[in-house]
């Protein structure tokens, strides 16, 4: 199935990258230390220049410091600054960049939503109870946070909706020639639920990985009607298939009968004995055979 169905927009990703950290981090050490030694030696030789140097280097240095932040394996930092979107990092390791920057991480992980058991009419009208669960990442950064106000939150709701959606528009079981079923075609099922939860969940920069039902069965005050009706249609479709044999065992009976000519029956013996053949092979408990010593005719 392709899933490169993210939605165009406005708050599209921007790659940008951000300096090394520890680079940063050597500088303002340096910084620090050198502040220091200008009060220090303008204390001692009293040059006021070099006091005010010092003074000023040290917070410099503190300032330079809060631009820096870690990034762990599949973690981005979305940077905004004085409200603007100034692009996503998504390198790893110990990084630097303007500490007037606002470093909004957000993972890119895989995650799980196992969804509740939720109850709704199937397309024929039954209550059923119906879950799906969820495997879901975030593909576009700027999009997860600027499109939607919270998009963890918005996969859940999304999510509910379109299993409410799927289960209202198949039937349970037994549908029309060729037609779809929950319980009879899983795997179309799950393809069409996760087709509709990458077009919901696009919009929130969500690539949906996976999405399968979980649970699926008839609602407990109907449970027992519809295990009868289905073991109803069992035992139809097994006598159907007892009899259809049955029938085949009798006429192939018959055929060798008449071609090997073992014995010569008429139409009323041919009746008689087509009648014990099926009630031998079509009846449920243990036949208790009756010699006859007689005559068909007698």
């Amino acid at each position: 199935m392709n899933q490169n169905i993210l939605s165009s927009s406005a708050n599209a990703e921007q790659p940008t990258k951000a300096a090394s950290g520890w680079t940063v981090l050597s500088v303002c050490i340096l910084m620090l230390i050198g502040g220091v030694v200008l009060i220090l030696a303008g204390a001692i030789i009293r040059v006021p220049l070099s006091i005010i140097a010092g003074v000023l280097t040290i917070p410099a240095a503190v300032f330079l410091l809060l631009g820096l932040f870690t990034l762990e394996p599949n973690t981005a930092a979305v940077l905004i600054l004085f409200g603007a979107y100034r692009g996503t990092v998504r390198e790893n390791g110990f990084l630097w960049r303007n500490p007037l920057m606002k470093k909004q991480k957000i993972s890119l992980r895989a995650r799980n939503l196992d969804g509740d058991k939720l109850k709704v009419n199937d397309k024929r009208g039954n209550p059923i109870e119906i879950a799906a669960v969820v495997v879901w990442r975030v593909e576009d950064t700027a999009e997860a946070i600027f499109d939607v106000d919270n998009y963890t939150n918005y996969v859940a709701v999304q999510s509910e909706s379109a299993v409410r959606s799927l289960a209202s528009s198949y039937a349970y079981d037994k549908g029309e020639a060729d037609e779809l079923t929950l319980r009879s075609n899983m795997d179309s099922v799950n393809e069409a639920l996760q087709l509709q939860l990458q077009e919901r969940l696009s919009k929130a920069g969500v690539r949906v990985e996976e999405a399968r039902l979980t649970h699926l069965a008839y609602s407990p005050e109907i449970a027992q009607v519809m295990l009868r009706r289905q073991q109803a249609q069992a035992i139809v479709d097994a006598r159907t298939k007892i009899v259809q044999g049955a029938v085949g065992m009798v006429e192939l009976a018959l055929v060798e009968l008449s071609k090997k000519q073992v014995v010569h029956l008429d139409e009323e013996r041919k009746a008689s004995m087509v009648s014990n053949l099926l009630v031998v092979l079509c009846g449920e408990s243990e036949v208790h055979p009756v010699v006859n010593t007689g005559t068909l005719y007698g």
